[in-house]
């Protein structure tokens, strides 16, 4: 027999297809192991090979045909590329993960590709102009990997099917275990009273016909996983369920033969109770992941779209006919199919489903609405801005989805210690029924004493101690409004010891208005004519103060540039246009000699608005100041609020801004913060460059901003909070996501991934006790098989119930 140089299967050598590579003779099962053998070494990919370890599951590559129209609905934009997610079968080991993530970026036009062992998911990004979908799915196909669609609905359905699975053999291992203890009372009672021994052969076969179900109907999973273990040398929990209750049965079977007495109750149980425990586990995931689904069933199916603009004439069509701009009609006690603005009409909201706030929201035109959402009063039309996977609420479920596939660090250790635990239990329970051996010389209690050390020492529990911790905390803080990227963001949240926050947009509402203007040396209209028209092509909070006070038709702007934390220019009429900061219009030259044209009166008056919590912006035109707009922002009301309970949770607070120091220390001291704590007048970049500095300095930084020009210190930081609405840069950059505009948040996230943490670090201790009290006890030949199977299903629901928590809280 040879074995095949790719999928380790071993085949007959007339079948064997030959090649030789670099120079070497190597031998195939089939064309597709070669074609993929040869790729992958091609590719200079080859250290694969090496990377395989004991738990690679042998399999040849197979040929499929893949129908790309099926992935197409799936791809949605981001930024200038494409990105889709797709489930990969064929994963065997992490080495498949390795290889899966570097043939997809060795591919021209992807460049992004994240593949999770857990979930066999992979998210791949992919400029479009230069790759297609179709040659991404070719290339997996090529390296011997199946892409399929993912469809969050049929992985419920997937988990529910698992789950009925495990029903029906946890129920046919208690029916025929319940029968089976009715001999085992009667050979237990005849051992001691007496027993003829027709009667106790004929209960012990009937014994052995009830056990045989149990063992290889019921517990085929168990086996079948102990057997793919074995095979690769890989000792997982399954071989130590194996290797315990096969023993006692394979004993019994032989102790028939010899005369002696049986144990098959023990290893029926033993089966039983795993499965008890297993269909439990599987129950608390489903209830926790089935937060995916509630979400998904919020989206309305249909919508009532506009048939004629500028009536109220609609018909009933399908979500994915819609299109952006198109016009919706949305009734009372309707769900909002997709987002957008509302055009005309008011009404209240319930955003509870995307925010976690109960309090309705009002509505009127002009105000988004988002996907799935309720209306509750009103009627309104509003025009669709965004549609599929591009909403807000389909980006939640993402985020959600991506969250729970994502482990914690201390989930690798945990791996890592199962790897060592069981071969090393493996030799204590051979040692423990050897010692009994040689020492009573009693081979049956040698056997028992031996399989109570298996059973009690399986870690079952280790495995679930992290995930389920993870699963629920996600899943809780999502229905509070609070969105955690994974488990890995709520391990480094344990160690935060700086709070971060941005001025505008966390610590103020965000929504500043244009207080007063004043132009110099032309028209106040005229120079908020030339400050709109700049600003309108800038997205910045002040910018749209300035454009919203603004009724005149702009002008056009040629050469726009903005410079982020400083302002923006342009040409207007081929003439310098500048708005921004006083820093950035000195810096032009523009200041020069002003003050003693102008007199000080004007400039006093700035330095009061700033010294009031105001935003003073200048504008330049031809080179020459032509106006002066104060703009104000409110502080929000439970900022200093929140601000006292970080400090006296023991976090250092400090506030960063672009905007001028006066301003800052204006705001500064009204929510409590001391001047020290205040870093002004800082651009994107050098916000970044703080928190790096702080990190230098041995501090854990988190950093809350509103996402969009606090992104390069969100992602700095070593936890981002994104705060306010859920933008695309703020899902992309930030580690948490604040859904919901109230900072008292903020300290909610951290609690929940303390509690987070927390949980899983008992589940641990949960998983490891009942092992460390029961191991010795089992070795000591004090516990039977049976209370030890029972002691380690007590492990898991203690796991399981301690997670749960989570939720409750």
């Amino acid at each position: 027999m040879l074995t095949c140089d790719h999928c380790l299967l071993e085949f007959q050598g007339s079948k064997a297809v030959f090649d030789e590579v670099n120079g070497r003779k190597k031998a195939f099962c089939c064309y597709g192991c070669r074609g993929v053998y040869r790729l992958i070494n091609d590719e200079g990919l080859d250290a694969f090979y090496d990377k395989r370890g004991s738990s690679w599951v042998p399999g040849p590559a197979q040929e499929v045909k893949i129908e790309p129209s099926a992935f197409a609905g799936k791809i949605r934009r981001s930024g200038d590329e494409d990105e889709i997610d797709i489930v990969i079968d064929g994963i065997r080991c992490a080495s498949c993960i390795w290889l899966i993530e570097r043939a997809l970026l060795k591919k021209k036009g992807v460049t992004y590709c994240r593949a999770n062992y857990a979930t066999h998911r992979a998210k791949i990004r992919w400029a479009p102009e230069i790759a297609g979908i179709n040659e991404i799915l070719e290339r997996i196909i090529s390296i011997g990997y199946i892409p399929k669609p993912f469809d969050a609905e049929a992985y419920e359905s997937e988990l529910r099917k698992e789950r009925r699975d495990l029903l029906m053999r946890f129920g046919t291992a208690a029916f025929f275990s319940m029968q089976l203890m009715m001999f085992s009372v009667a050979l237990y009672a005849g051992y001691f009273q007496g027993i003829g021994d027709r009667t106790r052969g004929a209960f012990q076969i009937i014994s052995l016909l009830l056990t045989t179900p149990v063992l290889f109907y019921s517990g085929w999973p168990i086996l079948k996983g102990s057997i793919s273990g074995l095979r690769n040398l890989s000792f997982n929990m399954d071989v130590l369920i194996a290797t315990g209750a096969g023993s006692a049965y394979l004993f019994s079977a032989y102790q028939i033969y010899a005369g002696g007495e049986v144990y098959f109750d023990t290893a029926a149980m033993i089966v039983t109770l795993i499965l008890l425990g297993r269909y439990i586990e599987t129950g608390a995931k489903g209830r926790a992941s089935n937060v995916i689904t509630r979400l998904l069933s919020l989206n309305p199916k249909e919508a009532r779209r506009i048939i004629k603009q500028g009536s109220e004439l609609s018909e009933m069509v399908s979500i994915s006919s819609i299109k952006t701009d198109d016009w919706i009609q949305v009734k009372p006690g309707e769900r909002i199919p997709l987002d957008g603005v509302i055009l005309n009409g008011r009404s209240e909201i319930d955003e509870s489903m995307l925010t976690g706030e109960s309090m309705p929201v009002s509505k009127a035109e002009g105000s988004e609405v988002f996907c799935g959402t309720q209306n509750l009063y009103g009627s309104f039309i509003f025009k669709v801005s965004r549609t599929g996977e591009d909403t807000v609420f389909s980006q939640i479920i993402k985020t959600v989805e991506d969250a729970q596939a994502r482990r914690a660090p201390v989930q690798a250790l945990a791996d890592r210690a199962v790897g060592v635990f069981v071969p090393a239990v493996l030799f204590l329970g051979f040692v423990t029924g050897l010692g009994w051996w040689v020492y009573s010389g009693d081979l049956t209690n040698a056997v028992m004493n031996a399989v109570s050390v298996l059973v009690i020492a399986c870690p079952c529990a280790l495995g679930l101690a992290t995930p389920l911790a993870i699963l629920i905390g996600t899943t809780s803080g999502a229905s509070k409004g609070i969105l955690i990227k994974g488990g890995d963001i709520i391990e480094r949240s344990k160690g935060i010891d700086t709070v971060v926050l941005d001025k505008t947009g966390t610590v103020t509402e965000g929504r500043p208005l244009l207080k007063s203007y004043k132009g110099i040396g032309c028209s106040d209209e005229d120079a908020l004519r030339l400050a709109s028209s700049l600003e309108r092509l800038s997205e910045h909070s002040i910018s749209k103060a300035i454009v919203d006070a603004s009724e005149v038709q702009p002008l056009t702007v040629s050469e726009f540039k903005a410079e982020p934390g400083n302002g923006i220019k342009g040409k207007i009429d081929g003439k310098d246009v500048l708005v921004g900061n006083r820093n950035f219009i000195e810096a032009e030259g523009i200041f020069k000699g002003v003050e003693d044209e102008l007199g000080p009166e004007l400039f006093l008056q700035a330095d009061f608005e700033e010294m009031s919590g105001s935003t003073v912006v200048y504008l330049s035109y031809d080179k020459r100041l032509a106006g002066i707009f104060v703009i104000a922002d409110s502080i929000r009301k439970e900022a200093g609020e929140v601000i006292r309970n970080l400090i006296e949770s023991g976090y250092d607070v400090m506030m960063m801004t672009g905007d001028n120091r006066k301003t800052a220390l204006s705001v500064a001291s009204k929510i409590g913060l001391k001047t020290d704590m205040i870093r002004a007048e800082v651009s994107p970049v050098e916000k970044a460059e703080i928190i790096k500095g702080l990190q230098r300095e041995g501090r854990k930084v988190l950093m809350a901003g509103d996402g969009i020009n606090d992104a390069p210190a969100l992602v700095q930081a070593d936890v981002g909070i994104a705060v306010g609405r859920a933008t695309d840069i703020a899902l992309e950059s930030a580690d948490m996501v604040i859904m919901r505009n109230d900072l008292r948040l903020i300290p909610e996230a951290l609690k929940l991934s303390g509690r987070t943490y927390s949980v899983i670090k008992q589940n641990l201790f949960w998983a490891f006790v009942y092992n460390i009290a029961a191991i010795p006890l089992a070795t000591a030949g004090l516990l039977h098989p049976i209370m030890a199977a029972a002691a380690m299903t007590f492990s898991s629901l203690s796991v399981v119930g301690n997670s749960m928590r989570l939720k409750v809280n």
